[in-house]
């Protein structure tokens, strides 16, 4: 029997694939989301996210495994399953054609609303997502963070208690990203629980409340952003120097006062110190550069970013992992993932009972 707390659950979820190489879209998937919070499903492309959400939201059958949404059986209670959820793909699913208002009460109607609870809720939803003003104009002619909030008003059209929404800001500037951000935040301030596949990990960072990491299939490491972080060891100071011979001068330094391996990226002028003692650290290694004569262009002091966490349980080097996109987030690419999974916090996976075999 799943907890009361849990709003999703997965234990042991395979699918496979029989064209692609090795087979395996997920190998053992698990995953537990308490009700009313942000589950972020991070991990590089081919991982099994999308799968995830599509054999989650009834899209998809699981070749084995059990998974529930909203206390409901996903293979054998797909009805009511997907009764209680909404889903928000990777692009806009709204018709550019028809004003926003038109959207909204078109999908009332598919929803079997009667006409008039249908425009009642359109207008509810238009002003809940700040696009009144624009409710009267063909969709065609928003912004992408306008067509994104549309839709997102969309698939809350019958108030779903559970909301898939799969890469939800890919390819929208960073203006576009902190809005559709600003109403996932308050759809589960309002109680509603939200599972967000992504690979932008700052995306993941200002939104989850817990993550998930897959890799190959599986989830290798889940925690809350600051658990995850604080896994791959304690805070770093940073350093910037003004050119290559001051990088070397600061090699010595930074390995004498260094809690871990310093990290040195010659063609950039930086080396990362790990530290055990924030500013005492900080503090003894701006001392040492100083009596050295050695200045810095910059030093500071912070915690492991989540891409680094990424990079740590992929294995792959900076330059192959991750691209920098618009507002700074990093973006996942392909990555094998260990075998192993770590775990940080309260461990959160259901066991792995058999679920029957009926489709949905």
């Amino acid at each position: 029997m799943n907890e009361p707390e849990s709003a999703i659950t997965a234990q042991g979820v395979r699918k496979n694939y029989g064209g692609q190489a090795g087979g395996a879209g997920l190998n053992g998937f698990d995953l537990r989301v308490p009700a009313g919070s942000v589950c972020g499903l991070l991990g590089p492309n081919g991982a099994g996210k999308t799968t995830a959400v599509r054999i989650l939201s009834t899209l998809l059958d699981m070749d084995a495994g059990r998974a529930s949404v909203a206390g409901f059986d996903v293979r054998t209670q797909g009805r009511r399953v997907r009764e209680r959820i909404g889903l928000v793909g990777q692009y806009a699913a709204v018709d550019e054609i028809l004003t926003g208002r038109q959207n909204l009460v078109m999908f009332g109607r598919l929803n079997h609303l009667p006409v008039a609870a249908a425009r009642r809720r359109a207008d509810e939803l238009l002003e809940r997502f700040s696009l009144t003003e624009a409710a009267g104009r063909p969709a065609g002619g928003y912004s992408g963070g306008m067509r994104r909030r549309l839709d997102l008003a969309a698939s809350l059209i019958v108030s779903p208690p559970v909301l898939f929404v799969d890469e939800p800001t890919t390819g929208l500037d960073p203006a576009a990203r902190q809005e559709v951000w600003t109403a996932v935040r308050e759809l589960v301030d309002a109680g509603t629980t939200v599972l967000l596949t992504t690979q932008y990990l700052e995306e993941a960072d200002r939104l989850a409340d817990r993550i998930c990491m897959l890799g190959a299939g599986r989830v290798v490491a889940e925690g809350s952003p600051d658990e995850l972080k604080s896994a791959i060891g304690g805070d770093r100071v940073d350093l910037v120097l003004s050119g290559p011979a001051d990088v070397e001068a600061a090699r010595p330094i930074a390995a004498r006062l260094a809690a871990g391996e310093p990290l040195v990226e010659a063609p950039a002028r930086r080396i990362g110190i790990p530290v055990a003692e924030r500013t005492r650290a900080l503090i003894q290694v701006a001392t040492a550069l100083n009596e050295a004569g050695i200045e810095p262009e910059d030093i500071v002091l912070r915690r492991p970013t989540l891409d680094e966490v990424f990079l740590h349980l992929t294995g792959e080097g900076a330059g192959e992992a991750h691209g920098r996109e618009p507002g700074g987030g990093a973006r996942a690419s392909t990555a094998t993932a260990p075998a192993g999974r770590v775990k940080t916090g309260a461990s959160a996976t259901a066991g792995s009972d058999n679920a029957t075999e009926e489709s949905v």
